[in-house]
């Protein structure tokens, strides 16, 4: 009798479980619906670690390398020296490989103070994001935005001088319209526009 008792214990024990499993699986799968894709802020985080990577292995691990063994020199005027490219040329040329591609993806560098004027703000969204990301240095300024016709997501993150090596070459440079960067301070941007399903 009590072994009898058993089974049918373990039994009504099983089915009620799964019942209750199903159950509770179905009520927590209609409230939330799965989601539809990555957001483009996650998107473009994801972009902006990638690029901030391979700046900084290529600052550290080639030039900074390069240059302490004498073999080579990172120069303004690199295609014309044979010398490497200076980090923040890594960055904009790389942009320009990027923007070749028929993603739509772009970046490059953008400031307030810039050396070459072709990397000043052009539209009203950088302009407002330069100012905005020296208040908030920690986080980019986003909006989704349009060209032509076309939306947009845009980003700018703050681009920090990584060290006084980069703070220095900006403050001696002839054509440079600030003097007295430190090394941490925000420098400009890396603008990144991806384009949104239409």
């Amino acid at each position: 009798m009590r072994m009898r008792g058993f089974w049918l214990g373990l039994a009504i024990g099983t089915i009620f479980t799964s019942l209750l499993g199903q159950w509770v699986f179905s009520a927590s799968s209609k409230e939330t619906d799965p989601p539809k894709g990555i957001s483009p802020e996650r998107v473009a985080d994801y972009i902006h670690s990638v690029i901030q990577a391979d700046r900084a292995f290529y600052t550290t691990e080639i030039v900074e390398r390069m240059q302490t063994r004498g073999i080579v020199f990172a120069s303004e005027h690199w295609r014309d020296d044979g010398d490497l490219p200076l980090p923040a040329q890594f960055l904009l040329e790389s942009g320009l490989l990027v923007a070749k591609q028929s993603k739509g993806i772009r970046f490059r560098l953008i400031s307030s103070w810039p050396i070459n004027k072709r990397n000043s703000a052009k539209t009203e969204f950088e302009r407002i994001a330069l100012t905005k990301i020296v208040e908030n240095t920690d986080r980019p300024y986003t909006a989704v935005t349009t060209e032509g016709k076309a939306r947009v997501f845009q980003a700018l993150y703050p681009d920090k001088a990584l060290s006084s090596k980069c703070a220095d070459c900006h403050n001696v440079h002839p054509e440079s319209p600030k003097r007295d960067f430190k090394a941490g301070d925000v420098m400009g941007g890396v603008m990144l526009t991806i384009p949104l399903p239409q």
